[in-house]
């Protein structure tokens, strides 16, 4: 009886899910870090304010009044606060990643994107971004990841996903130049909008995020590298 106990543990061990996340001291120290330098900067901004209003042709004289008028304590406060605030966002930011053995869920800003283990052909790192592949070879999610990697690895192999070094369609994106031959009907004009906001905010930006997303319904992987942008299309 026992030795059936201890195999139904070890079996309940083997297909609990794993989870990957920041760990709580990463996150306690992110927000302690954010508090201090909120809290530093408006024990510089109170004697900047009271030196601006000093000056007749200082510009912002009215803020610098206001910011001058508060008590030193509370203006501390307030930094810590607002420190506090922007290390609340970035954590906001931060993947989560869910392997089990039937669904991959990536968490970010609140949202869960779910892939069934069926859908999921392979996953890899590519370069700060996690990539994860169907089964045809189409990109399935591309998220900027900051996890441990062999973490990361050591959880998809567990739970039987096909884990790989790199992309293994590497040698297969083509640079993309204006008009190129090759591309499903459309995908060239979201192409040529996406390079412009590619060239201004990078490829972290929302909107250039959301272009990605259009391709992929066109049949289009696309990757970037220094704001150039690279296709290919899946096997079919």
């Amino acid at each position: 009886m026992m030795d059936v106990r201890k195999r139904t543990e070890r079996d309940s061990r083997a297909v609990r899910p794993t989870v990957l996340a920041q760990p709580a001291w990463v996150t306690v120290l992110v927000y302690v870090v954010f508090a201090l330098v909120g809290a530093g900067l408006c024990r510089l901004l109170g004697p900047l304010a009271d030196w601006l209003v000093t000056l007749p042709w200082a510009p912002m004289k009215g803020p610098a009044e206001l910011v001058a008028s508060v008590h030193r304590p509370w203006l501390l406060a307030a930094g810590a606060v607002g420190g506090s605030a922007i290390g609340c966002f970035a954590q906001y930011e931060q993947l989560a990643v869910r392997v089990s053995d039937e669904r991959v869920v990536l968490t970010r800003k609140g949202r869960d994107q779910q892939f069934p283990r069926d859908a999921v052909g392979t996953a890899f790192r590519d370069g700060k971004r996690l990539v994860l592949l169907g089964r045809d070879g189409a990109e399935l999610a591309r998220e900027e990841c900051d996890l441990n990697a062999r973490r990361m690895a050591d959880a998809f192999t567990k739970h039987g996903y096909a884990w790989a070094d790199g992309d293994p369609h590497r040698g297969e994106f083509r640079r993309w130049v204006r008009d190129a031959p090759g591309l499903p009907e459309g995908a060239n004009a979201v192409l040529k909008a996406r390079q412009r906001l590619l060239e201004k905010h990078g490829s972290s930006g929302d909107e250039v995020r959301e272009l990605r997303d259009d391709l992929a319904r066109l049949g289009v992987v696309v990757r970037d590298e220094k704001r150039r942008q690279y296709w290919r299309t899946p096997q079919r």
